[in-house]
């Protein structure tokens, strides 16, 4: 008796698996990012502009981050980049699992309880990307901005994505954002990590002719640094 398989050839179950993957790894990313945001001592490049734009209105760093979301996404236009579940999806669920985890935890006081925050904020960070992007549903808005910027400028990824995080960052600094050794320590680890931890949580690949014709990126383009 043959089993059901979806149009890609998957069955619900491997299926499930993604969807599950998808939304465990936004929601994780969104708790990292309040743990780096408690220990006090440096955020993701994306997030030092989220901080000092919540530091300048009175909304909460998570909103910020879906709106600044839509924004970015809306650049996927001119571009000509096509969102998936995975895009959309990231733009809210990240924002909001961030405000929830702020809700929940106390202010952190004095390094033996900040630097472990911070760490762990990194770590978590790297096997939250591992599963989002390993689910195959599309980039978030944000690596999307790179890869489309890759395509249409014929720059590589790594200097495209370099620019703009530098643009990012320095804007959120001035707006109040927090940089510090957070910040420093992320950027060097985020890539090893999330290369780990892509491996680990990896499901088979879809076949190369839907890759060529949905444009998805590959994962190792979406983590190059």
């Amino acid at each position: 008796m043959s089993r059901t398989t979806t149009p890609e050839g998957a069955t619900p179950r491997h299926l499930s698996r993604r969807l599950v993957q998808l939304y465990v790894g936004l929601a994780l990313f969104g708790a990292s990012s309040a743990l780096l945001v408690r220990s006090g001592l440096g955020v993701e490049p994306w997030n030092v502009l989220h901080q000092g734009l919540a530091e300048r209105t009175s909304l909460s760093i998570g909103v910020v981050s879906i709106f600044v979301g839509v924004l970015v996404l809306l650049l996927w236009v001119p571009l000509r980049q096509r969102p998936g579940l995975g895009t959309v999806s990231n733009v809210f669920v990240v924002g909001l699992a961030m405000d929830g985890t702020l809700a929940l935890m106390p202010d952190a006081h004095g390094l033996g309880v900040r630097i472990p925050l911070m760490v762990a904020g990194i770590v978590l960070n790297g096997v939250a990307t591992g599963l989002y992007i390993a689910a195959r549903f599309g980039p978030g808005p944000r690596d999307g901005l790179m890869t489309g910027l890759n395509a249409r400028t014929g720059r590589s990824i790594r200097l495209m994505r370099t620019m703009v995080e530098v643009v990012v960052v320095v804007t959120g600094f001035l707006l109040g954002g927090t940089v510090g050794v957070g910040t420093v320590a992320y950027a060097l680890g985020i890539g090893p990590l999330a290369q780990f931890f892509l491996r680990l949580f990896a499901v088979p690949a879809p076949s190369a002719s839907r890759a060529v014709a949905t444009g998805e990126p590959s994962e190792r383009a979406i983590l190059q640094r």
